[in-house]
């Protein structure tokens, strides 16, 4: 009999449904179909890709209430949030279905003469993609969608917490036409051995994966040992700067989705506030209503719109941070209620929060915002800039050229300048130092499941 595994709902911690639990053998499996579609997938019209594609979109919007459900369910964000993930990752398929015929080349002449230089691009072959729980649906579409218009095919490990919305949009890749075999969706709580069974064999060419910084590093070491083709998207530590002539209703409003979008469980949340400290009370008192204002409890009711963190660990992670913080001096200026049962933390602000803070240090992947006041220019972009990672970051300011003069200085692969999201489909998604490797989204999103391939044509 297959082995099964329970999804529960964070915020109840109630049983959802079971999903067969794949082994190595499954992951071999899936290895095994992928390779074998592989040929007749790479050479299929980038037309005839697109157009399959763009269905894909198509149908996920169609079912934008059923896998709205799902999110909900199997990650607890509010409804709202749920919806607003389907709808950006319907996004990547539409925006695929143009790059894949968008093939590019050139042609040139040898400096010596005599000689054509032809340069194409190939699909990389058989990609591995790892997913995580905090956007099910969105961190799935953002990689299986540039590798099928690359001609690549995939094996997909879901997070063990959220596959049922991988599997639902497995279906419905397989209802806009593409052939079996092009995508393997594997749900197992065995994460270790399955992916490692894919990076230890020969016919996987690409793997792909998000998630934290430290089995990241684990994956790269062992993708190493085939010089395998590796893209990281990986942990986060965002700050959000706010300058002494912003819009403080505008930082307010871009704050409250930087940090609380998710239940600020994304590796671009913003996790550490620099407010100058000429606005810092006035910027408290607006922020910390906004959120004593918010509403938590499960998505099985609409109108709340923070979750569940995603399992008790978490919760206990969180609230280790924020005892620690006040320990140390920080004070807790605004802290909401949450239910009596499941997985929730109260929406806080934490301020008195000094330079060099632990708290500054750890991504929170929680609601909570520890503010840090600011006066010198100098201290401020020392700090921002005193963490292995660089992912996002959001700067708030009066001047365009201000918010961009600090923008350039912050050590971040993307950067909010006024605006409290960076996440596009044609925008290039990634970091720098230890957040990651390699870009997602746009046109570079596709470059990363091909090779560069040129030809060396003699002219004489």
């Amino acid at each position: 009999m297959t082995n099964t595994f329970e999804v529960h709902d964070p915020a109840t911690g109630a049983v959802i449904d079971t999903v067969a639990d794949g082994t190595v053998a499954d992951a071999t499996a899936a290895v095994d179909a992928a390779a074998a579609a592989f040929p007749a997938w790479a050479a299929t019209p980038a037309r005839a890709r697109a157009e399959i594609l763009r269905r894909c979109y198509d149908l996920m919007i169609r079912d934008a209430d059923l896998l709205t459900g799902l999110i909900a369910a199997e990650n607890g964000k509010s409804v709202a949030d749920a919806r607003a993930e389907v709808t950006y990752a319907a996004e990547f398929f539409r925006w695929f279905s143009e790059e894949a015929v968008r093939g590019e080349g050139t042609y040139s002449d040898a400096p010596n003469g005599g000689v054509k230089t032809l340069v194409t691009h190939v699909p990389v072959g058989v990609a591995a993609l790892v997913t995580p729980w905090n956007f099910p649906a969105a961190m799935a579409t953002r990689k299986i969608a540039p590798a099928l218009a690359a001609g690549c095919t995939v094996v997909v490990k879901p997070a063990a917490e959220t596959p049922l919305t991988a599997l639902a949009v497995a279906r419905i890749l397989l209802e806009a036409g593409v052939p079996e075999g092009v995508v393997n969706v594997v749900p197992t709580t065995d994460a270790a051995g399955v992916v490692t069974a894919w990076l230890e064999d020969a016919r996987v060419r690409k793997v792909s994966f998000t998630g934290s910084t430290g089995v990241g590093r684990m994956l790269l070491r062992q993708a190493a040992g085939r010089v395998l083709n590796s893209s990281m998207e990986l942990g986060g530590n965002a700050p959000f700067v706010i300058t002494a002539d912003a819009d403080l209703d505008a930082a307010v409003a871009g704050a409250m989705i930087a940090k609380f979008r998710g239940g600020g469980q994304a590796c671009t949340a913003a996790n550490r506030f620099y407010v100058h400290a000429d606005v810092a009370d006035a910027f408290v008192e607006k922020f910390g209503a906004a959120v004593a204002a918010l509403k938590v409890g499960p998505s099985a009711d609409a109108d709340n719109q923070i979750g569940p963190v995603i399992s008790e660990k978490a919760l206990t992670g969180i609230a280790k941070l924020v005892d620690a913080a006040v320990a140390d001096g920080a004070k807790v200026a605004v802290q909401g209620s949450v239910p009596a049962e499941g997985w929730f933390f109260p929406p806080t602000v934490l301020v008195d929060v000094p330079f060099g803070a632990p708290i500054l240090s750890e991504e929170i992947f929680g609601p909570v915002a520890p503010i840090v006041t600011w006066t010198d220019e100098a201290e401020l972009l020392a700090s921002v800039n005193d963490t292995e990672f660089g992912l996002a970051a959001y700067v708030y300011a009066g001047r365009l050229q201000d918010a961009l003069r600090l923008g350039e200085q912050i050590e971040a692969g993307m950067v909010g300048i006024n605006r409290g999201i960076v996440s596009d489909p044609a925008a290039p998604f990634g970091g720098v130092k230890q957040s990651g490797i390699g870009r997602e989204g746009a046109h570079e999103g596709i470059r990363e499941y091909q090779e560069t391939r040129y030809y060396s044509v003699d002219w004489s």
